[in-house]
């Protein structure tokens, strides 16, 4: 892709047969045949991009693999050195202890698995004091982690106790839902009501002012006036009861009609001198009200 990209010609010769030359010693490493297939412009950028990248790894490798082999070599060396050594001194490996051996192979391998190169003391305690530290560190490290997964496992209990609250909530909610809708209509359907008997009540308001209007109230009568007006009217009753009771003795006399009819007139008289009399006695506690 790089190579398209910068402008080589991916259908070079040279190229192709690097390309070639490579696949062929990659299949021939897995004993198979290289397959058939068409080479591309894409192809050919492709696999030589492949090619030089693994060509480099192994180079590397191989740079690496050399550097092992010399020293494993000088390692060999030494421990031929060593050995001469140990057997000069009689201290062999055929003519140590059992438990000797299997002393000096443990303190190998815990070297071996400390990662140092001899078997001093000084080594060892560095390699411990660098374990000490690090294991401090990842006790911090892990004591952190603990206070933040408690920390998190607080905030996840609340927050299923407060999702558990809320569902319950929500279930109530619905549940008071239908209640709530029958007792709204109920509502509804009073409140029409009221609105229907407030027009009746404001009606009659108004048909009753117009009455007292018509009558001459005012609003400054006060009780007392209407008191007295009652007892006047009590008094013109009582004035009128006997007169009233005289035309109903009439009934019983003899068909006479010219006396009745001068009686009649007589009582009309004087019935309507006290209709009069009412009048001008209402019409007076209206003036002293105004």
């Amino acid at each position: 892709m790089g190579d398209l990209i910068s402008g080589a010609d991916p259908l070079d010769p040279a190229r192709i047969a690097e390309v070639k030359a490579w696949l062929a010693s990659q299949f021939d490493a897995a004993g198979k045949d290289v397959p058939e297939f068409e080479y591309t412009p894409r192809s050919i950028a492709h696999l030589h991009s492949l090619a030089t990248a693994s060509q480099a790894k192994t180079q590397a490798a191989g740079i690496v693999a050399t550097d092992f082999r010399q020293k494993a070599t000088e390692y060999r060396s030494q421990a031929a050195r060593i050995r001469e050594i140990l057997e000069s001194a009689g201290l062999a490996q055929e003519s140590l202890p059992a438990n000797v051996v299997t002393s000096a192979q443990v303190l190998a391998n815990v070297a071996n698995l400390l990662n140092i190169r001899d078997t001093e003391l000084s080594s060892f305690l560095v390699a411990m004091g660098d374990i000490s530290l690090r294991k401090t560190g990842v006790e911090e490290k892990r004591a952190k982690v603990q206070k933040e997964s408690k920390i998190l496992l607080d905030y996840t209990r609340k927050a299923i106790a407060r999702l558990t609250y809320l569902k319950r909530t929500l279930a109530q909610l619905e549940d008071d839902v239908a209640p709530c809708e029958a007792q709204m209509e109920n509502w509804n359907t009073n409140l029409a009501i009221m609105v229907s008997k407030e027009r009746q009540y404001l009606q009659q308001y108004s048909n009753y002012k117009a009455m007292l209007n018509r009558v001459g109230y005012t609003p400054e009568i006060s009780h007392g006036v209407l008191v007295e007006m009652a007892e006047h009217r009590k008094d013109l009753e009582k004035k009128t009861k006997p007169i009233l009771d005289t035309l109903r003795s009439y009934q019983d006399l003899p068909p006479d009609k010219a006396l009745a009819a001068l009686a009649i007139e007589d009582k009309k008289r004087q019935y309507a001198a006290a209709e009069k009399h009412l009048e001008d006695v209402l019409q007076s506690a209206l003036a002293t009200s105004e």
